[in-house]
């Protein structure tokens, strides 16, 4: 029995669920509250060193990394095939998936905390709060955490973070003005990769950045007639993180605007 350690509303679990609904494979939940805590708690950091969803659990072998776990369910489990069979749409399909790791999660989490979720740890207190990021393991994510909590969109790095959304969407486009999916003929792990971070930005009402980017548009409507869609992101809404990202991205849109100098 497969086993998925995750939370609604993480990014990162996002991508596994969405590779479990295509393969119609069998799981089962252990939802961790973040908010909480329970990432951070001796029995999960036992598995998870990093206090981080999501962690996988496959006939008893621990795999982390989102990256990681969607790869491994895709050769573990291999019908149907999510990468492609070119080898050269294959490497594309990996270059996107790597700049998920190098840049383009920490951009998501810095646009989401900055602009919404700050006000639910802001609502912790200072105690828990302080609690909370001591025991974020790595000390840049602690301390970008912080300020990020504390500055919201005047954060030192939400410009970068902006900026960066920017020129994924920009390459995005170009992609996709070309081909039908991220890595070429054929939808894949790029793809899935992509899905959650172009919802998150959705649901923080930042979709104006693709209003002159049609293709874009027309790829996430295919991206949702997908099977696991439905596993990814609707049997796992969250109906009050939906309400603040939708009431807090609203106020944030002018300074996105304003940074990425859009009229």
């Amino acid at each position: 029995m497969i086993e998925l350690y995750h939370n609604d509303m993480s990014v990162c679990a996002q991508k596994v669920r969405f590779v479990l609904g295509e393969k119609v494979l069998q799981w089962k939940s252990h939802h961790l509250n973040l908010r909480a805590g329970d990432q951070q708690k001796p029995e999960y950091v036992k598995l998870n060193p990093n206090a981080v969803v999501p962690t996988l659990v496959d006939a008893g072998n621990v795999i982390i990394e989102s990256t990681v776990i969607c790869e491994y369910l895709d050769e573990a489990y291999p019908e149907p095939s999510l990468s492609p069979r070119d080898p050269v749409e294959r490497a594309r399909m990996r270059l996107w998936t790597k700049q998920l790791d190098e840049s383009v999660h920490a951009a998501t989490r810095t646009i989401s905390n900055a602009i919404a979720f700050r006000h639910q740890k802001l609502a912790l207190g200072t105690e828990a709060l302080t609690v909370l990021h001591d025991k974020i393991p790595d000390p840049k994510k602690r301390a970008e955490s912080w300020e990020n909590v504390h500055k919201g969109v005047d954060s030192s790095y939400f410009a970068d973070a902006a900026q960066r959304f920017e020129k994924l969407l920009s390459d995005m486009e170009s992609t996709l003005g070309s081909s039908p999916w991220l890595a070429g003929s054929s939808f894949s792990l790029a793809d899935i990769g992509y899905a959650p971070y172009i919802l998150r930005l959705r649901d923080l009402q930042l979709q104006f950045l693709w209003d002159k980017r049609p293709h874009i548009a027309a790829w996430f409507e295919k991206v949702g007639e997908r099977p696991g869609f439905k596993t990814a992101f609707d049997d796992w809404a969250n109906e009050s993180y939906a309400v603040l990202m939708r009431e807090k991205g609203i106020e944030a849109a002018p300074r996105i605007k304003a940074v990425l100098r859009l009229a």
